[in-house]
């Protein structure tokens, strides 16, 4: 008696599992604005010039200040995301010559990045339409092309920053924490000698 109690719960999950199963191909395979869509905004700091990444329309560079947000689009399960410039509201894109450019509509596949989490806590974003081309930018802030980008070189390396004054508790991000490199830097400014 006890045995045939059991034998239906074991099979509503089962039944329950499998329909999981079905939920996550379904929403993987064709996203929609209404499947997972979630909007963070968070600043985007450069390894390489120590500033933050700014949309200002079509231009973008990595020379911005604690003021440069960004309203970062994720859709799907995955880690494709659509970065917009939240006062400019211009999308980060890469044409096919691997130029970094500001849309103001950002639905198409040429504004599409892929987060790649790295060893060193950093992020990369690799181009959603053309594989292998990473958004980077050189010592001066400036805009590398695409083709001229490996995962290696530091002109890829970001790290995913809240801004200043924000807490949010249901952050699904990855953020980095200060490095080392960051608290000496701190430390050599004027006013932090008085506090």
């Amino acid at each position: 008696m006890s045995s045939r109690c059991l034998s239906p719960l074991v099979q509503e999950s089962q039944q329950s599992t499998a329909d999981f199963r079905i939920y996550i191909e379904n929403h993987t395979r064709n996203p929609d604005d209404l499947s997972r869509k979630q909007v963070r905004i968070y600043q985007l700091y450069s390894r390489t010039t120590g500033k933050h990444v700014q949309i200002l329309g079509k231009k973008i560079n990595a020379n911005g200040d604690d003021g440069a947000l960004l309203v970062v689009e994720t859709e799907t399960f995955g880690s494709h995301i659509r970065i917009k410039g939240k006062e400019s509201e211009h999308y980060i894109c890469m044409n096919d010559k691997g130029k970094i450019v500001g849309r103001p509509d950002g639905r198409r596949q040429e504004c599409v990045f892929v987060e790649e989490f790295l060893e060193n806590n950093y992020t990369a974003l690799v181009s959603a339409k053309y594989k292998g081309w990473y958004l980077g930018f050189n010592r001066k802030g400036r805009p590398k092309k695409g083709s001229r980008t490996t995962q290696r070189q530091q002109e890829v390396h970001f790290m995913k920053r809240q801004p200043k004054g924000r807490v949010d508790p249901l952050e699904e991000f990855r953020f980095t924490p200060v490095t080392k490199r960051t608290r000496r830097a701190r430390r050599l400014k004027p006013n932090s000698k008085r506090n």
